[in-house]
């Protein structure tokens, strides 16, 4: 369903112009895969006695909050152009927990509950800022071509901007929070703040270079491709610091 409706959008949206605005009927066609992807989800992360994650269940949770923010946003702003970017990356997330069930989680308390329901957020936000960013260099390119059609029904690109950059900020709050519950977390199983290894390493890194992109977003006016490369290197160090540890542990390394 993902995959069908990724391909209605790109036809419709990035091959030949269309009405503005998502019609209604299209609407409610993305509501049913996301209820179905969420009790997937469910079923098979939450419902079972022990809880089981790893880095393809975090694709998996981090591209169902992708499309369902995108719903939310799209609400409020027109988002024309960015369905075909997020809805194919939802459908090959969908079956990812069924080939990889990854690891026992041995800790189950509040805090880690918390802890790991705001790096999801955290990271789905990212994602959505990263499409954002996508979105944003089409559509400068496709600007400066003689034949612009094809942008003629997307958002103009100071409304992308915006959007970026108010999307990060709230990413980077919850990456902050990500942060500071990791850290109770850790000090109430090892005694100590944080565990210097190469998790925490990438989560301090992607948190410095979102700090940075911001910082240089309202000091400099940072903009299209200096926000581009700076949004891609955060979102590489964030799915460097959670995402790729667990896969390295999981496929490379064969732990369970």
């Amino acid at each position: 369903m993902y995959g069908g409706l990724a391909w209605h959008f790109w036809r419709t949206r990035w091959r030949k112009s269309a009405s503005g605005g998502l019609k209604g009927w299209e609407r409610a066609a993305i509501l049913a895969p996301l209820a179905l992807h969420g009790w997937l989800l469910y079923d098979g992360i939450f419902a079972p006695t022990e809880l089981r994650f790893g880095f393809a269940q975090a694709i998996s949770v981090m591209m169902f909050l992708g499309v369902a923010l995108y719903w939310i946003e799209s609400l409020f702003y027109s988002l024309e152009g960015l369905e075909p970017l997020i809805l194919p990356l939802a459908a090959l997330a969908v079956p990812l927990p069924a080939l990889f069930l990854g690891r026992d989680v041995a800790v189950q308390s509040a805090e880690f509950k918390l802890h790991l329901a705001l790096a999801m957020v955290a990271y789905s936000l990212f994602t959505i800022a990263l499409l954002h960013a996508t979105l944003m260099a089409v559509v400068e390119r496709r600007l400066h071509q003689k034949n612009s059609s094809i942008v003629e029904h997307l958002p103009p690109l100071l409304t992308l901007e915006q959007l970026l950059f108010r999307v990060i900020g709230i990413a980077f709050v919850f990456l902050t929070l990500t942060l500071v519950t990791g850290m109770v977390l850790t000090d109430s199983m090892f005694g100590r703040l944080l565990r210097f290894n190469h998790e925490t390493l990438f989560a301090i890194l992607s948190w410095i270079t979102f700090a940075g992109l911001l910082l240089g977003r309202y000091v400099y006016g940072w903009r299209g491709r200096t926000a581009l490369r700076w949004t891609i290197a955060g979102f590489a160090m964030v799915v460097l610091a959670n995402i790729g540890t667990a896969f390295v542990l999981e496929v490379l390394l064969g732990r369970s």
